[in-house]
């Protein structure tokens, strides 16, 4: 990586951690008309520049190889996203695609997938454009996660999903609080109401709301990838991950 990329990475970084700081000590709480405040733009702003910033560091790196198999990883989050958001339960397993990718080919490849996938997605649906940041942390944490040992047992792939979760339930609770109101998606948003009549604010009842459907659904995630992967012939593993971090 050159050090144009590396600070076209650092910035985007910076600017994802920056606007979710900001909106966190900021916390508007007009339930409304939050959807278009000022916050909201910020939000839609910081995080989809960051990730852009992030794409244009990162994808010059990837072997095409890694690129070709990105498309299909798309086609699944958004397919098992749209099936998923429409039956009304309170996950989203959007992110097989990613983690699938980020399994075989590593953190940065994790990283430029799930950034994509919200992207393209945007193309059939705008609002998942604005997750674009926390997709992108999704990937790139499975990526370190499964790099370290997290597929050596089921055990330790539903606790690193469940971990991941966590961290990317929180990066994504200012999202859907201040560019939708906490309305993002049908079973989600029924929790989001539940906490708000039980008397929480907006970014609360969002934030509750992630830290029990996100760690829920990436450990899920983490799950299926683990079963996928280790059905896969070691030569399509080893032709997959030009950083080496593929275990058996």
């Amino acid at each position: 990586m050159s050090r144009t990329q590396r600070s076209l990475v650092a910035l985007g970084g910076l600017i994802i951690a920056a606007t979710w700081l900001y909106l966190v000590l900021v916390r508007p709480t007009d339930w409304e008309s939050v959807g278009g405040s000022t916050e909201a733009i910020i939000t839609l702003v910081g995080y989809v520049g960051g990730t852009l910033a992030l794409l244009a560091g990162v994808l010059p790196t990837l072997p095409a190889r890694t690129i070709a198999i990105i498309p299909v990883a798309l086609i699944l989050n958004i397919l098992l996203g749209q099936v998923t958001g429409s039956i009304g339960i309170p996950l989203y397993l959007d992110a097989v695609g990613t983690v699938l990718v980020a399994a075989l080919a590593g953190p940065s490849a994790g990283l430029a997938t799930g950034a994509l996938s919200s992207v393209v997605w945007a193309l059939f649906n705008p609002l998942a454009l604005p997750f674009a940041a926390g997709s992108a942390l999704t990937g790139w944490l499975a990526g370190i996660a499964i790099r370290k040992g997290a597929f050596k047992n089921i055990f330790l792939a539903i606790v690193s999903g469940a971990v991941i979760g966590l961290i990317t339930g929180a990066v994504a609770a200012p999202v859907a609080a201040f560019v939708y109101g906490g309305t993002a998606g049908v079973g989600t948003g029924a929790l989001v109401s539940l906490f708000r009549e039980m008397g929480n604010s907006l970014l609360a009842s969002v934030t509750w709301q992630s830290f029990i459907s996100d760690p829920l659904d990436k450990a899920i995630v983490m799950l299926v990838v683990f079963v996928v992967v280790k059905s896969l012939p070691q030569r399509t593993k080893r032709a997959l991950a030009p950083e080496a971090q593929t275990q058996a």
